[in-house]
């Protein structure tokens, strides 16, 4: 097995880097990724749970799109974050993947309180029989410049700022699932929305233009709200897409929705009647940047 190791939510271009350094190990090794659930900061801090980019499913549909063959899931727990450095290697990558390539990049730590690094790994890489390779950061063709991160992807998803989401994931930001049943309160207020479950806590929340592919749909325009609807006491995080000129059933079906434009983040109404006018005219706004992006595109 050829296997990158990191926390690789979003897979973002320096994300990209290391899988694509694994893939090139050619056809006698499985090209693979590690990842770890949850994210070892939210492990340690649950009162302050990360930011998440991107959900089991989108993450198995990027990472195929790139050449990944399989994805090895760490459960983050007491008992795996006390391995020593030694025991990481022998137990997880040799008795467990089996890895004959190892692809991390130079800020690399790993083992109990991050007492392992690159150096170290390379060492135990010559030991236990496999090639370690360090793929060096990515650096951001912005106007800010610096090395590309999860970190600086968040920020930039909390902003809403999507021209910079897209240049650091080096594609369009979106978010798949399944659509589910909701409450139908949308319905009601004349904006039918199909509902998809997110990652939690979202990094990207809001109100957003959109376009939604897969069951049946190519690009259908709509306005979209992803958030918890603090207006209606809403507690669990939902992506809400109201698709503009449709009126089929999507329920149960895959759809993938692209973030196409930042509209504004929540807000809590005093009653249902001045949210229900401020939503008309988020779906004004949201085919204004529709048609500005698609005439963009052409």
């Amino acid at each position: 097995m050829s296997i990158t190791i990191g926390n690789f939510d979003g897979i973002h271009r320096g994300h990209q880097a290391l899988i694509a350094e694994a893939v090139a190990a050619g056809p006698e090794l499985i090209p693979a990724m590690m990842y770890f659930e949850p994210l070892p900061m939210t492990f340690f801090r649950p009162d302050q749970p990360v930011p998440r980019v991107m959900n089991l499913r989108d993450r198995i549909r990027v990472g195929r799109s790139l050449g990944l063959e399989a994805l090895v899931r760490c459960r983050f727990d007491r008992t795996f974050s006390q391995r020593s450095p030694e025991e990481f290697v022998r137990n997880v990558l040799i008795d467990g993947c089996r890895a004959k390539r190892v692809v991390v990049g130079p800020d690399f730590r790993f083992g109990h309180r991050a007492a392992g690094d690159s150096d170290q790994l390379t060492e135990l890489g010559l030991r236990h029989g496999f090639e370690t390779r360090i793929v060096e950061t990515v650096a951001d063709s912005g106007d800010r410049g610096g090395r590309i991160s999860s970190s600086r992807l968040r920020s930039a998803l909390a902003a809403g700022d999507l021209k910079t989401t897209e240049r650091l994931l080096g594609r369009r930001y979106s978010i798949s699932g399944r659509v589910v049943r909701g409450k139908q309160l949308g319905r009601e207020l004349g904006f039918a929305t199909a509902n998809l479950r997110v990652a939690e806590p979202p990094a990207l929340t809001g109100i957003l233009a959109v376009r939604a592919s897969g069951g049946g749909l190519d690009g259908h325009p709509g306005v979209a709200s992803l958030g918890r609807r603090p207006t209606v006491g809403g507690r669990e995080w939902l992506l809400e897409v109201h698709l503009f000129d449709f009126d089929g059933d999507l329920y149960g079906r895959h759809l993938e929705i692209d973030f196409a434009g930042f509209i504004r983040h929540e807000l809590h109404f005093d009653s249902l009647e001045q949210m229900t006018a401020r939503m008309h005219e988020d779906a004004a706004e949201a085919k204004r940047i529709l048609d500005t992006d698609a005439n963009r595109r052409q």
